[in-house]
This record gives C-alpha cells, structure tokens and sequence, in this order.
C-alpha cells in the first residue's frame, strides 16, 4: 500500500479519512459513482492530477478494497476501474457532502472545469426526501450533451441515465447555468425568461419537480 499520513486516533471519521481524505480521492470516488471508467478518462475529467498521483490514489483506493480494477466490455485488453460494494458505500455520503458544498460556490468559482455528467450526481444530491411528490411523474434533464431523469412514484424516487420515453416535464440548458441554478446563483424563473432553461411540460408538474429540489 502506497505510504500516506494517518491521523492515529480510534475513531470512525478518522479512519474513513485515512481512507478518502486525500486530495482528489473524493472527486475519483465521484467519478466512478457516475460509472466505471478508464484512467485516460479519469484524466481527462480532473484535470490538474497528473498521472503518476492517480495512479496512488487508485491503488490505495484498490489496496483499500474500495475500488477493482475490471476488463471493459467488448475490450479484452483494456482495464476500467469500479467501485466496489464497499466504495458503492460512500454514495449517500458523497451525494450529502456535494449537495451542501452547493451553497458556497460563487462567482469566482465559475472559471472552473465543469462536466454536463455531474449533473447526474447534482440532481440527486439536491432532491429533498421529505418533499417527492405522491404522484407518478418522469423529469428528464438534457444538459449540454447528457441526458438523466427522476422518476418519483409513490413518494419514493429512482435515478436513470439516457433518456426516457414521454417525459411529464423535461429541461434543456448549459452545463454553466446548471449549476448556476444548483448553487442557488440563478433561479429557475430566471433561466428560463432569458431563454437559458428550456422547459416542456406543463406548470405544476415543473412546480412539483423545482420544489422537490429546492428550488422553489
């Protein structure tokens, strides 16, 4: 196992820290939640990492039982990593930390790298458990070239990538103004009069959804 500080207390959060707490480990873990991905890819989508601490953070990560190395499918050569069913673990955690980060992005922070496919972690972050809708609805999302969706029935909730057969409401934009409106920068209202969200679907139905993300 790669050498790494370790807090030397008898204490879960430390221990779970030994494990994630170095730099970039969490945005890897946030990677690999979204799906399992090739290290060129994990490259491509932090940039400023580097190779060469990619690659110990991957391996500490693997030593750690959190993350596997697999073949890719229809690719006999080539190697993804995973998360495993322990790293698949941190998945309420990572979504709870991303949605409370939400509120300290600002205008200085929107020169930053950004990624349509992290709207998919987004939206689940930001759901509100306590205000899903008791009904059977379908929102779709279309951000820059990735599409996601909420299905809520029932007053439970499920995730989907890809889209989806006659959505009840769907919403088109930028990866920027996205995150504009998770980070409360911009509000839907506002989106969509200047034209930045694009929406189909009826009023209350989009009423339903913004609430249930706390956008109301």
């Amino acid at each position: 196992m790669s050498s790494k500080r370790d807090y030397g207390q008898f204490c879960g959060l430390a221990s779970a820290l030994n494990v994630v707490g170095e730099r970039w480990t969490l945005l890897i873990i946030r990677e690999l939640l979204i799906a399992p991905t090739r290290f060129t890819e994990l490259i491509d989508n932090l940039p400023g990492i580097g190779p060469n601490l990619l690659t110990e953070r991957l391996r500490a990560l693997v030593d750690r039982g959190v993350v596997a190395q697999q073949p890719v499918p229809g690719d006999g050569r080539a190697r993804q990593y995973a998360l495993t069913a322990v790293g698949e673990e941190l998945g309420p955690s990572v979504l709870a930390l991303a949605g409370w980060g939400l509120q300290f992005l600002g205008e200085g922070d929107s020169s930053g790298e950004t990624r349509a496919k992290w709207g998919f972690l987004a939206v689940q972050a930001m759901v509100r458990d306590d205000l899903v809708p008791e009904v059977a609805e379908v929102y779709e999302f279309r951000v820059a070239d990735q599409v996601f969706s909420i299905s809520v029935a029932g007053g439970s909730v499920a995730f989907g990538r890809g889209p989806v057969p006659a959505p009840d409401l769907a919403v088109e934009c930028d990866t920027d103004t996205f995150v504009r409106i998770g980070a409360r920068m911009l509000s839907p209202a506002q989106a969509i009069a200047t034209g930045e969200v694009k929406i189909t679907g009826s009023p209350a139905v989009a009423e339903r959804c913004t609430r249930m993300l706390g956008l109301s």
